[in-house]
């Protein structure tokens, strides 16, 4: 989920991976927790170079990693619309291998690139906890989504997830919630704009593959962060 150095032989161990799918809240809240300290500390500087850093801080602490599914599954949404069903689906698996990124790729990292900037630069002090609740629940939404849908990368890296604990996850998922519930309205409304893209990303893996992989779970990350920044960010200015 980072680039923080972990034990290599867990990623050799399924046990230990089933047993991180509860942990990826708290993943996301130590992450937002570090980029809230960090805007202190910025907070002399002009918005546009506060957002800046902010920015690049938060990309090289995750390695770009959900960026690059956001990208992958960018060109094979666009790459596998041609044919019947099935076809699709194998078209666009298929895509979502090919370690090449296309130009629908380029322009749906960069445009989302621009909006999480824009937001960090237009982030007013009563809008802090989008800092610690779009990362956090970017990551909670992937409690559901690998315990609820099918995974289609048998030898992928999230393979061991669906057998996550069950009473961990809900456990998770409600430490998720209550942080939220600490911030107010605006944790309500963090919840509301994630559930929304959450059903409307699961509509869309359904339909087109029957299942889940890991680039469209890394796509997942990278739209509820931006979605809860923006809403939260917009709410602020009203």
């Amino acid at each position: 989920m980072t680039r923080i150095p972990v034990p290599p032989r867990v990623f050799g161990d399924a046990r230990a991976q089933a047993l991180s799918l509860a942990w990826y809240p708290a993943v996301g809240l130590l992450l937002g927790a570090v980029l809230l300290a960090l805007a202190w500390v910025l907070s002399g500087l002009s918005p546009l170079l506060q957002g800046a850093l902010l920015l690049l801080a938060w990309t090289g602490l995750t390695g770009a990693m959900h960026l690059d599914g956001l990208a992958d599954s960018a060109d094979a949404w666009v790459g596998g619309m041609a044919g019947d069903v099935d076809a699709r689906r194998e078209r666009t698996l298929a895509i979502m291998k090919d370690p090449r990124c296309g130009p629908v790729g380029v322009v749906v990292l960069g445009l989302l690139l621009l909006l999480k900037f824009a937001a960090l630069a237009s982030l007013p002090a009563t809008a802090w906890p989008a800092l610690l609740l779009a990362p956090l629940l970017a990551r909670a939404v992937l409690v559901p989504a690998f315990t609820r849908l099918p995974y289609l990368r048998c030898g992928g890296l999230g393979a061991a997830l669906p057998g996550a604990p069950r009473a961990a996850c809900v456990l998770s998922l409600l430490a998720s919630v209550a942080v939220c519930a600490a911030a107010g309205w605006r944790g309500v409304l963090a919840i509301a704009v994630a559930a929304l893209v959450y059903a409307g990303w699961r509509r869309a893996c359904l339909r087109r593959l029957g299942g889940i992989t890991g680039d469209t779970a890394g796509a997942l990350i990278e739209l509820v962060e931006a979605a809860v920044l923006v809403a939260l960010v917009s709410a602020a200015a009203v």
